[in-house]
């Protein structure tokens, strides 16, 4: 497994396809309806206008098994030290370690850019997400009960954060 940076034109079919089987098939996603590849330029956007990397796991043949990203985590310039982060991994290559690789790629570029917290917002159901990130050391910081509603139910999001020992010297403004 090798780490790439992904970028629009060559990955934004394989990032779409991770996300639409995630959207059809389990609550990673509280979307009900597959992104379109369109969408993925804006998405692809909104990452490089906000400097937030988007790393790629690719096997020996340069296939995508997954990516992992961060964004904005609220929109005002008190949170600027803080991110939300994803992390997917395709159905084919799961519980093969790609997703905790990514994270600590995730986690290395995080301090990199002297970030403070991380945060992943995560299906409380979803086992193995939570499992993934607790042995990361991310720590359960709140649930919100029904906050979204998929396949028929309520469901619970979990907050995980990360505390990270950047930035040396924050800033005010």
């Amino acid at each position: 497994m090798r780490f790439i940076a992904c970028t629009h034109d060559e990955h934004a079919g394989a990032i779409l396809e991770i996300f639409n089987e995630a959207i059809a098939a389990s609550t990673a996603l509280y979307d009900y309806h597959p992104r379109t590849l369109q969408s993925m330029q804006a998405w692809f956007q909104a990452k490089a206008d906000g400097g937030f990397p988007v790393i790629g796991a690719v096997d020996e043949a340069g296939t995508l098994m997954g990516f992992a990203s961060y964004g904005t985590f609220r929109p005002w310039p008190g949170y600027k030290y803080s991110v939300e982060h994803s992390v997917y991994t395709h159905k084919d290559h799961r519980g093969r370690g790609v997703g905790p690789a990514l994270m600590h790629k995730l986690i290395e570029a995080a301090r990199t850019q002297q970030l403070h917290v991380m945060v992943g917002v995560i299906d409380a159901a979803n086992a193995a997400s939570v499992a993934l990130h607790e042995k990361l050391g991310f720590v359960h910081a709140g649930t919100v009960r029904q906050a979204g509603f998929k396949f028929g139910q309520w469901l619970d999001v979990a907050f995980y954060q990360l505390i990270l020992d950047t930035p040396a010297h924050p800033v005010d403004g």
